[in-house]
C-alpha cells in the first residue's frame, strides 16, 4: 500500500512536469493524480488486451493516463481568477 502511494507521487509528478501550464495543487493532489493515471491506464489497457486482469499498467502508460486526467480536470475547471477577475499567477 505505502509502495503504491509512492509510485502515485512519482507518476503525478512527472505528469504534472510533462503538462504545460502551472498547477500549485500539493502533495496529496498529485498522488491521487499518479494513483488514478495508473487505474485509467490499466482498465484502457485491459480493454485493448494489453494487460490481463488484475495486472497493473506499466509507467509509462500510467503517466500517460495522469497527463490525460490532468487535461481533462484543467479543461473542466477553466481558468482560475483571483480578486478584480484577474487570472492568478
Amino acid at each position: 500500500m505505502i509502495w503504491a502511494i509512492f509510485i502515485g507521487f512519482i507518476i503525478g509528478l512527472v505528469a504534472k512536469l510533462l503538462t504545460p501550464g502551472k498547477d500549485p495543487s500539493g502533495c496529496i493532489a498529485t498522488t491521487l493524480l499518479g494513483i488514478a493515471g495508473s487505474l485509467v491506464a490499466a482498465l484502457v489497457g485491459q480493454g485493448l488486451g494489453w494487460y490481463r486482469p488484475n495486472e497493473p499498467a506499466g509507467f509509462i502508460a500510467s503517466v500517460i493516463g495522469a497527463v490525460v486526467l490532468l487535461l481533462i480536470f484543467r479543461m473542466i475547471r477553466g481558468p482560475r481568477h483571483g480578486p478584480g477577475g484577474r487570472p492568478w499567477p
